[in-house]
């Protein structure tokens, strides 16, 4: 699948334009789809220096991205008028209508391609039927171990 994602209040918490501390589990969780062998895209509103410090951020963790504000690493950036909308698979954002699930169930998503109503009602109903069970993380953990 191709993949954007956004940066800021996506990867990090939104301190823009500081980078703000990791959300919890967006960088093991992106380093996981990219080892599924997924494209992942930075779709960022960040530029020049600032779009520089964020790519060190990522890369200091060990995400290398598929490609920056673009569909591919080898698109000009002579938009000339047009739309930058790039064509991805699926958007993960911040801003989505009902905000950013957390990381573990984006990844059950992508992995399990799950709907997020799938992944909410299974995740719900299942933690209501087996009394002090863990998140997701905790159960995918227990499952691998």
């Amino acid at each position: 699948m191709i993949i954007a994602v956004d940066f800021d209040g996506t990867i990090v918490e939104h301190r823009y334009p500081k980078i703000g501390e990791e959300v919890p589990f967006a960088v093991q969780t992106l380093k996981m789809l990219i080892k599924e062998q997924h494209r992942l895209i930075l779709w960022t509103v960040r530029e020049g220096k600032l779009l520089d410090e964020a790519l060190k951020w990522c890369r200091e963790r060990g995400i290398e991205f598929y490609a920056v504000n673009r569909d591919y690493p080898e698109e000009k950036d002579d938009h000339k008028g047009l739309s930058r909308k790039i064509k991805a698979d699926i958007f993960i954002d911040d801003r989505n209508l009902g905000g950013l699930p957390d990381w573990g169930m984006i990844y059950r998503m992508i992995h399990e391609k799950m709907s997020f109503e799938d992944v909410y009602s299974d995740t719900f109903n299942s933690s209501r039927q087996q009394p002090g069970k863990s998140g997701f993380w905790s159960n995918l953990l227990r499952r691998k171990g």
